[in-house]
């Protein structure tokens, strides 16, 4: 009996429905039509703004070809703090080499990395600028920095191009092997894992690790550690740190705690003297 060699493949579309694609004060609308062609072409559509120049605009609709549905379901806010409130893995898009190393890596890791982390969702890409990309304190709130190796020589790549490059790797790491992988969802019926356990061992939101940062830095400077007249590259570190622990829940939760302890601690010396 021959195969049937013509079968469609199959994809995690829970993987993909769990990635956003984040575009950062884009200046021309085109180029979120474009994002929205290229994200639906991949079977991605969850797409946030932030803080974009022109939007709605007639000119993205157009330049989207048919994407309509992304654009509509595109999600506007102010900050990127708040369009990333709610994710547990944050890449940032990177070409250009920063005066503090933080992870890198290329598209095809990254892929990999989405693939494998399951419990890291929802997933944030995020996308600069088009004239001078993320700011360096927009890459520090990211666990890791994707790099696209275009040719050094010549590295104008325009943003809908970078995002089709991203968007295409994210569906080669959603491709299911077989039909036995698909939704595959892990055992947790054991008595030995409550609720409670699971919901401690779950990775951080960007919110609940952002909260720990402010905690820390209001902390550091209680104690006078941190000096925010002189920060030199004290932050940056901090955020490089909690980046790469990747925490869950419980830990943010021990370490605040920790936090409160020292707080109330300083206010009773206060009061003493």
């Amino acid at each position: 009996m021959s195969q049937n060699l013509s079968q469609e493949p199959q994809f995690d579309t829970q993987l993909l429905d769990s990635i956003k694609i984040v575009l950062c004060q884009t200046s021309h609308p085109g180029n979120i039509g474009a994002t929205a062609r290229a994200m639906k072409t991949m079977g991605l559509s969850r797409l946030v703004l932030v803080n974009p120049k022109d939007f709605p605009s007639e000119e993205a609709s157009a330049r989207s070809s048919g994407a309509l549905d992304v654009l509509d379901s595109a999600v506007v806010v102010d900050t990127i703090e708040e369009a990333l409130a709610d994710c547990r893995l944050i890449i940032g898009t990177s070409s250009r080499n920063r005066a503090l190393p933080w992870p890198l890596i290329e598209p095809r890791e990254m892929g990999h990395i989405i693939r494998e982390q399951t419990d890291a969702r929802p997933v944030a890409i995020v996308f600069g600028r088009e004239s001078t990309g993320l700011l360096n304190e927009e890459l520090q709130l990211c666990h890791y920095h994707v790099n696209i190796p275009a040719n050094p020589e010549y590295m104008s790549l325009n943003l809908a191009a970078a995002v089709q490059l991203i968007a295409y790797e994210a569906r080669l790491a959603s491709k299911v092997v077989s039909s036995q992988d698909v939704n595959v969802e892990q055992d947790y019926s054991n008595d030995d894992i409550n609720d409670f356990d699971k919901e401690s061992e779950r990775l951080a939101s960007f919110e609940e690790v952002d909260g720990l940062y402010n905690h820390l830095e209001s902390t550091m400077k209680q104690t006078e550690f941190y000096n925010p007249e002189q920060p030199k590259l004290l932050p940056a570190r901090i955020r490089r740190i909690l980046a790469k622990a990747h925490l869950n829940k419980g830990e943010v939760n021990i370490l605040r705690g920790f936090l409160s302890s020292m707080d109330k601690y300083l206010k009773r010396q206060m009061k003493g003297q």
